[in-house]
């Protein structure tokens, strides 16, 4: 081998990135001042992709495998540079190794309830925490929408952003399952798997998606969970009358294992009292109740119009009182809900028993 040789082969370079971390999305191969040597040796391993940017600009993407640099294989950083300087001479780029295995260990959470209508409980504040898995799609987009020039990005510096998505859709998400409260363990599953297609289609124009979406829990406020296992326990029990006599069955046996002081005797024979009541109202039929009769018809109200003025509402009582003191006349107008105008109370049938005790006026002379 000659020295020109030997000089060469010192000259070839491996770039390669092996993974130490579990949060690095993308990571930059670190050269000085970014000078890669022609014949250079690129291994790009299973789960990542080599991107290439030349001069601020994306060049070429290299899929897994081991690939020796060579104008033969960089046809766009080839176009790009020209290669004024000859075949054999080293060039300047830099080459991002971005990762596209799935990163699952990112968490989400509502820090605020959701409001969402229920069916059955109308208005309710939900909360929800799980988990969600996302991978990179598209490098290129990457790079050019959230990475730009950082060296080592990492998943802290897109799960918030990822998680304020996630937050937006939740509610909707939700809404649109149209799913009762006390059902929505049973949709957890069906739900998550909408909002990881929704997030997904939203996501693409940055190169991400969304490849698992976990609910682990959806919960509401501690004074709603009180009350549902309060309704729960009262369906456990059934029968609340039953309950109370097997109640006080127990506490007869109770009393009556305890005869040991008066206090005991006492509480046996108030409990054996008890007790004798409970069978009377078990063995006593039940006294079917009366129908109640039908509601009273509402009472008319009346107004009356006087000087020019609307007076009322005034029922027929009231009227009659006013027909005795002598401010209603026949010829006073009156109406009510259901006529379709004024009419003199002298031209009202129902009205009639309001004059029948006022003489009508008197004849001229």
């Amino acid at each position: 081998m000659g020295l020109w040789d030997k000089l060469k082969g010192e000259l070839v370079d491996i770039i390669e990135w092996t993974d130490d971390s579990r949060d690095t999305i993308v990571w930059r191969f670190p050269r000085y001042e970014n000078e890669i040597k022609m014949g250079a040796k690129l291994v790009v391993r299973e789960s990542q992709t080599a991107v290439f940017v030349n001069e601020g600009e994306i060049a070429d993407v290299f899929p897994p495998g081991t690939h020796t640099l060579t104008t033969q294989n960089l046809p766009i950083l080839s176009t790009l540079k020209g290669w004024k300087y000859g075949f054999e001479s080293p060039w300047k780029a830099e080459v991002y190794f971005v990762n596209t295995r799935q990163f699952t260990d990112l968490k989400w959470g509502t820090q605020n309830p959701v409001m969402v209508r229920d069916p059955e409980f109308g208005a309710v504040r939900l909360r929800a925490f799980g988990a969600f898995a996302m991978r990179v799609v598209d490098p290129a987009r990457l790079l050019r929408e959230l990475v730009g020039t950082d060296a080592q990005f990492r998943t802290e510096e897109v799960q918030e952003y990822l998680r304020q998505l996630v937050v937006g859709h939740l509610g909707s998400a939700l809404a649109r399952a149209n799913v009762p409260l006390l059902d929505l363990a049973a949709q957890q599953l069906t739900i998550g798997n909408t909002l990881a297609t929704v997030l997904s289609d939203e996501l693409a124009p940055n190169g991400i998606a969304i490849a698992k979406f976990i609910i682990e829990n959806i919960s509401v406020p501690p004074e709603v969970e009180a009350a549902l296992d309060k309704r729960t326990s009262i369906g456990v029990v059934g029968d609340l009358d039953a309950y109370t006599k097997f109640q006080t069955a127990n506490a007869i046996e109770d009393a009556a294992n305890n005869t040991g002081d008066a206090g005991s005797a006492i509480g046996l024979g108030l409990g054996m009292a008890a007790g004798q009541r409970a069978v009377q109202s078990m063995t006593t039929p039940a006294t079917p109740s009366t129908p109640a009769g039908p509601p009273p018809l509402p009472t008319a109200e009346w107004f009356v119009g006087a000087g020019g003025q609307q007076q009322g509402p005034f029922d027929v009582s009231g009227l009659a009182a006013q027909a005795r003191a002598g401010t209603l006349t026949r010829d006073t107008l009156v109406w009510r809900n259901g006529m379709a105008g004024w009419l003199a109370a002298g031209q009202v049938p129902e009205l009639s028993s309001v004059f029948a005790a006022v003489p009508p006026p008197l004849p001229p002379q």
